[in-house]
């Protein structure tokens, strides 16, 4: 137990972590049936990649307004007044944030429709067909209004974890997700990939906004349209959240490269790395997303509390075991054919699709533990409410990727690609963590790097064992089929199992045993 924090917030943590680690799966697993449903009915085509292209500019709307940092800038602003039996004033921040930033965004919203011909032959500058920059154009119109819901929703849901209630946000992602599911079933057969830009709207609007109003106005939401820019609250907010609207974080500039990149690939490319790029993150969202997002409340309580080690010690736990990642990554590398076929390959999705996304997924894998690893790390910053360095040093580290995302490009293609976004990922993470131990003295951190480094070299032999295991038992015509590569995933899935089990107590990986036990007396 960290040290200086109460068995009631631990167990507070847990239910918090659970219940969001089961909204994250089940999401992820409506964004994989998504995914699903676009591979079969758009398979590896120009026609995704526009649908992919076409979320870019309503990715750097969001952005600007920080839309995804509005858990992290705004709860400790609300919080504060929560603690402090102030909750009226409270809400008058709230209405006032809303009220601002919501005009701001609108007007964004209404340029970027206006200038989205320009906006996409900057962002697609590869791709010069007037079809496929007209298909991207029309689709980005129809996306962007959803800005606007996702940033309400945002705040609506900000409030929720405020008051440690986490159960409606939790459903957002996954009543999204059904959304462009929908849209892309009842629309496309009609209309292709415009009917799950549709999708998008309608998703965003029901999850995001209308269902966080109501569990916003559960929780008490009090609302005025007031303009008070001479708040100290709001100045603190933007003085907050400037830093991230200004800044390049990882997950964003690796979205935007993605695009620009393989704008300048064969017709498909982008569709490549988008399909790869999800089954990875479906491992980093059930470990690293769910963590992060339910340990910030928590980190930010320990921050007002003056409780450092505890915030350290939480941070450390966290990170190792988050290690447990590498292995996993390196069962999925084996597996990475069979999973692909199992995902995707049906209707316009063909074997050839599964062939190239299952090699661009390997290079994704190798940066998954540093991608779970970023959900957490910069929020420990942000939970001391410093969003400053967290953004200049992000930016810096998405200027010197570039050179990656170059070379990368030139030598290995689409793959190239993966593996830049994977680089620069370990990158940004390692040295963010190493600028936090120095700042916060945390001599636990000792611990993480050599959990790291044990897990690499176990994973390493679990890897080769696994793949003499799999060309030794498995054919490779079992491959082709989706009955075939089910068997093969199982059988596999269990041998890796009981080799972790062996690894844990041989190597003494008190991460793999911890979790072993917890597992045995749950069952």
């Amino acid at each position: 137990m960290a040290i200086g924090m109460s068995p009631a917030i631990y167990k507070k943590f847990g239910i918090a972590a659970l219940i969001m680690m089961a909204s994250v799966f089940l999401s992820r697993l409506a964004g994989f049936f998504r995914l699903m449903v676009i591979a079969y009915i758009g398979g590896r085509s120009a026609e995704v990649d526009a649908y992919q292209v076409a979320f870019v500019i309503p990715e750097i709307l969001n952005h600007i307004v920080a839309s995804g940092f509005l858990s992290i800038t705004f709860i400790p602003i609300f919080s504060r007044y929560i603690a402090a039996n102030r909750e009226a004033e409270g809400w008058k921040v709230f209405s006032i944030i809303f009220s601002s930033f919501g005009i701001l965004l609108l007007l964004l919203i209404v340029i970027g429709v206006l200038f989205a011909p320009d906006i996409v032959a900057l962002i697609a500058r590869g791709r010069t067909e007037p079809s496929f920059r007209l298909e991207v154009i029309r689709m980005t119109r129809i996306i962007l209004p959803a800005q606007f819901f996702f940033f309400g929703g945002g705040l609506f849901m900000a409030v929720q974890f405020a008051k440690e209630k986490f159960l409606i946000p939790a459903l957002a992602p996954v009543i999204y997700n059904l959304g462009i599911i929908s849209g892309g079933l009842l629309l496309g057969p009609q209309i292709g990939m415009e009917g799950f830009s549709w999708g998008v709207l309608a998703g965003a609007f029901v999850g995001n906004f209308a269902l966080q109003f109501w569990g916003a106005k559960m929780v008490g939401l009090r609302y005025a349209p007031i303009f008070d820019i001479s708040h100290p609250d709001l100045k603190k907010y933007i003085k907050l959240t400037l830093p991230l609207m200004l800044g390049l974080t990882l997950f964003f500039s690796m979205e935007i490269f993605m695009k620009f990149f393989g704008s300048y690939l064969p017709p498909g490319s982008i569709a490549d790395l988008e399909y790869s790029l999800r089954t990875m993150l479906l491992l980093v969202a059930f470990f690293g997303q769910a963590v992060g997002v339910a340990s910030y409340p928590f980190m930010a309580r320990l921050v007002a509390e003056n409780k450092l080690e505890a915030l350290n010690r939480l941070l450390n736990d966290s990170l190792r075991y988050l290690s447990l990642v590498i292995p996993l990554s390196m069962l999925l590398m084996v597996l990475r054919h069979e999973i692909i076929l199992m995902l995707f390959q049906r209707g316009k999705f063909d074997a050839t699709a599964t062939g190239e996304a299952s090699l661009v997924l390997i290079f994704f894998l190798v940066g998954a533990f540093a991608f779970a690893a970023n959900t957490i790390v910069p929020r420990a910053y942000y939970a001391m409410q410093d969003t400053l360095f967290p953004a200049i040093y992000g930016t810096l580290a998405v200027g010197l990727s570039v050179p990656l995302y170059l070379v990368g490009l030139k030598v290995l293609g689409t793959r190239g690609v993966a593996l830049a976004a994977s680089l620069s990922a370990i990158f940004q993470v390692f040295i963010l963590y190493v600028f936090w131990n120095k700042r916060t003295q945390n001599t636990g951190s000792k611990d993480v790097y050599r959990a790291y480094l044990k897990i690499i070299f176990v994973s390493a032999i679990l890897g080769l064992v696994l793949v003499g295991f799999k060309l030794t038992v498995f054919s490779e015509m079992a491959t082709a089929t989706f009955g075939g590569s089910l068997r093969i995933v199982l059988i596999t899935g269990i041998v890796f199992a009981a080799l972790m089990l062996l690894a844990g107590y041989v190597f003494r990986i008190k991460e793999i045993r911890e979790v072993i036990n917890r597992l045995w007396k749950r069952t």
